[in-house]
């Protein structure tokens, strides 16, 4: 992940249960509704993504200790290694090994989250807290959600993070390669299952050729990142603007669901600013639907 794609919404997995939209200022969740998940799930919905290099794990973590309280408990924490080429452009350097960093920054990360506290050195990063730093209200914990799209990446997510958080990863690249890679990884420590957070671009609209000639300028970077011209590799596709979902209703609902049963435990429908804001009014009013026909009130 190397960008922060805008106007997020979230759609969780329905497997055995209806779904709920919720909206807030970064867009509407879809959450699985069943009886003991309902208080706990519907309001996931407040997150960010922040890239591992040029941060300090001490640092990120009290701000995601501050984010989560004061969003109630509701804040999920995105973590990105970041392309090294815009890295050396952004913050003039970038880390030479980026996994390796990933793994140790992780491994400092979640101790901070879980008590306020670390005391961790190793070969690359190194955090101790020289006084307690939990914040009150900052419980439980938020989830860790790493932006892996290579192997060993996601090796390191699956041992260490809650799950993943890819973007442009289609279905193809999820069922064969993604998730089997992850799910191995947390089984092999004895993880529980991680989550699996698509990212994907979409909109629904009516002008697609214009749309679509957007899309394929403002994606065109992640055509140049190694880990996203494999993607495309994998799925068939020659530019990263061809795995944006545009088009009608019925096609976006058709492409969440192919994501859903390719792995995904929830879609984030992303970018959907691409077609103006009336067409990214119809997509968020497509997720109400979706909602008031499941019968289930949003909170």
């Amino acid at each position: 992940m190397t960008a922060n794609p805008t106007s997020p919404t979230v759609v969780r997995n329905p497997d055995a249960g209806s779904w709920v939209g919720v909206y807030t200022e970064i867009g509407t969740v879809l959450a699985p509704y069943s009886g003991e998940s309902t208080k706990d799930r519907t309001n996931l919905v407040d997150f960010t993504i922040a890239q591992a290099g040029g941060r300090h794990p001490i640092l990120l973590g009290n701000l995601a200790q501050t984010a989560q309280a004061a969003t109630g408990g509701r804040f999920q924490l995105g973590i990105a290694l970041g392309a090294r080429d815009l890295m050396r452009q952004v913050i003039g350097v970038a880390p030479d090994q980026q996994v390796a960093h990933l793994r140790e920054f992780l491994t400092a990360l979640r101790p901070l989250l879980d008590t306020g506290d670390v005391d961790f050195a190793g070969d690359l990063v190194t955090a101790r807290t020289p006084v307690p730093s939990a914040v009150p209200g900052a419980r439980p914990a938020p989830p860790i959600l790493v932006a892996a799209m290579g192997p060993k990446a996601l090796r390191v997510a699956g041992e260490l993070a809650d799950g993943t958080l890819p973007y442009l990863a289609g279905p193809k690249t999820l069922a064969d390669f993604l998730v089997p890679t992850l799910i191995e990884a947390a089984d092999a420590v004895g993880r529980p299952r991680p989550r699996v957070v698509a990212l994907v671009p979409g909109v629904v609209t009516d002008n697609v050729s214009e749309t679509r000639a957007r899309a394929y300028r403002e994606m065109e970077f992640y055509e140049s990142v190694p880990s996203y011209r494999a993607v495309l590799a994998r799925e068939g596709v020659e530019r990263a603007g061809d795995l944006a979902v545009i088009g009608s209703a019925e096609q976006l609902t058709e492409q969440i669901h192919r994501y859903f049963e390719a792995g995904a435990t929830e879609v984030v429908v992303c970018q959907t600013e691409f077609a103006g804001t009336d067409d990214q009014l119809r997509t968020r009013q497509l997720l109400g639907e979706l909602s008031r026909e499941s019968g289930v009130p949003a909170p």
